[in-house]
């Protein structure tokens, strides 16, 4: 008989790190291609890429947070109050930790933390889709991320690969039964965005199921599940305090932002209104399209058996991004944690012979790469 915890041990890191290591090179790769591709269309534009990384949108708002801290807000003329208590604090506390120890300003120090979060977001990636499927699939899954349309935010002063990294980590531990570090992690992760409540109900769920099935309750396994939504559930609790608000004020917080969860009825409304011209229509048409691969792509998880955890996280990520209320144009960029729907789509790419797989992964980062550019001179993700 296999000793259990022999064999839920982790792997020695070298040995984790090499297997790990084509995933990574192919991810760097990707977000590099991207990069060089945004510095020529910059340099075209006359625009400088440095800025658009770490000087814009959400990046504004974590580096005042860094370097003010709370309480900076701004009325718009229709009323309503955008706060930076809106944004959590694990972000801004790394930007203002990199930048004591270094020459880096508050923005170029959030740029280094999203780009090692990044990495490490791939890594846990990989490594989940390889404990699943097999090596192969975990560097498709690596490289399916990277090459997401909105990947260039990957690669922004944001807190979605910070917060992947954190989910992508924190769900392998749960499916090594180590359940002390993934409540760590999942603390970690509710500091860093709302949506970190997917991680916790993600190990809530897989808890409760070994204890339905094994009728008894691993003192490990009740830390971890203690654990979990502390992050989360301190920053909540102390905005409630700060604005006297209570429990419901970081509600009102994002309120004041227009967010709020309406079970997708402005979201679906929004695409209706497409419909109202010829070019609107397609538009519309293809946000439907959008939909119908995410609703598909996660019902093929489920049909195909992924674990638990996964499922119950990327669901909570999925009904979250499409079903709140808020700028549509974020939708895409609140869906890239989303990322056990890659898994069934990496499993078809690792049956490819290296050279298929490599030349659709390729030829994606391209078109990801110029789609990234445009975007970001453009729109962008607010």
């Amino acid at each position: 008989m296999t000793d259990p915890d022999l064999r839920l041990a982790p792997p020695p890191a070298g040995h984790a790190l090499r297997r790990a290591a084509p995933a990574l090179l192919v991810y760097a790769g990707v977000r590099a291609l991207g990069l060089a591709v945004l510095a020529v269309w910059g340099a075209a534009a006359g625009k400088s890429p440095h800025t658009l990384l770490t000087a814009r949108w959400d990046s504004l708002w974590y580096t005042r947070v860094a370097e003010h801290g709370y309480g900076w807000e701004v009325t718009l003329p229709d009323g309503s109050v955008h706060s930076n208590l809106a944004f959590f604090p694990l972000l801004p506390w790394l930007e203002r930790l990199v930048s004591a120890i270094s020459p880096l300003s508050y923005a170029d120090a959030g740029l280094v933390v999203s780009w090692v979060a990044s990495l490490f977001a791939a890594a846990g990636i990989f490594a989940v889709a390889d404990h699943v499927y097999g090596r192969r699939a975990g560097i498709c899954a690596a490289a399916l991320w990277a090459v997401l349309p909105v990947g260039v935010v990957q690669s922004m002063a944001y807190s979605e690969s910070l917060f992947t990294a954190l989910a992508a980590w924190s769900l392998y531990a749960v499916l090594r039964g180590r359940w002390v570090t993934a409540g760590v992690l999942a603390s970690f992760a509710g500091l860093t965005r709302p949506v970190g409540a997917a991680v916790v109900a993600a190990i809530w769920a897989a808890a409760a199921v070994r204890v339905y099935r094994e009728r008894r309750a691993d003192p490990r396994m009740l830390l971890g599940v203690v654990l979990a939504p502390l992050g989360a559930a301190a920053y909540v609790l102390w905005v409630g305090h700060r604005t006297g608000g209570g429990l419901l004020g970081y509600l009102d917080v994002q309120a004041g932002w227009g967010n709020g969860f309406d079970f997708g009825y402005a979201f679906a409304r929004f695409v209706g209104e497409k419909f109202t011209s010829v070019p609107g229509a397609l538009a519309g048409l293809g946000l439907i399209a959008g939909v119908a691969l995410v609703v598909w792509l996660y019902v093929l998880g489920v049909r195909r058996k992924q674990p638990l955890p996964l499922l119950v996280y990327c669901g909570i990520v999925v009904v979250l991004a499409l079903c709140a209320a808020g700028y549509f144009g974020s939708k895409p960029r609140l869906l890239m944690p989303a990322f056990p729907l890659l898994l069934p789509v990496a499993v078809a790419l690792a049956r490819l012979r290296t050279s298929r797989s490599a030349l659709v992964l390729g030829g994606v980062a391209v078109v990801s790469a110029v789609y990234g550019a445009f975007w970001l001179h453009g729109s962008g993700p607010p």
